[in-house]
């Protein structure tokens, strides 16, 4: 008998991702920029990565990228999963310095995935709160 299917987990949004998450519901793909060095800032945080400067402020990508690393989970998927199975996770290196983010690839056979694959950024409704950024590939 197969275990029932239980609804997938729910992302964990602290005060200063806020802002994030408010960008994915509208379409965006937001990072964080310092307004004292000028480094990018990926995942969310309170101060920048660099100098440590609190001054951050919120800024569009373009939603390209590459896929910088991958893997393909097939099997032994947490059971929120297992319709989904087989998928990719990875990390797409995004065009902007320094931004790199862990999300799926989608629309694309998980065979096809492959390493610095141009990718874009697509938005999939997880419920009404969340939206979540995947990757598919880009076709110029």
């Amino acid at each position: 008998m197969d275990a029932p299917v239980k609804p997938k987990p729910v992302p964990v949004v602290n005060p200063w991702a806020r802002p994030f998450w408010e960008g994915t519901k509208q379409g965006k793909l937001l990072y964080q920029k310092c307004k004292d060095c000028g480094t990018n800032v990926f995942y969310p945080r309170i101060a920048c990565i660099s100098c440590f400067s609190d001054n951050l402020e919120w800024v569009e990508s373009s939603g390209k990228g590459t896929v910088y690393t991958y893997t393909v989970v097939k099997s032994n998927s947490p059971t929120a999963f297992l319709p989904d199975l087989p998928y990719v996770i990875a990390i797409v290196k995004l065009e902007e310095d320094g931004v790199q983010m862990l999300s799926n690839i989608v629309g694309c056979d998980p065979d096809e995935v492959r390493c610095d694959m141009p990718v874009e950024v697509t938005f999939e409704k997880l419920n009404d709160e969340f939206v979540l950024p995947k990757f598919k590939p880009f076709r110029s």
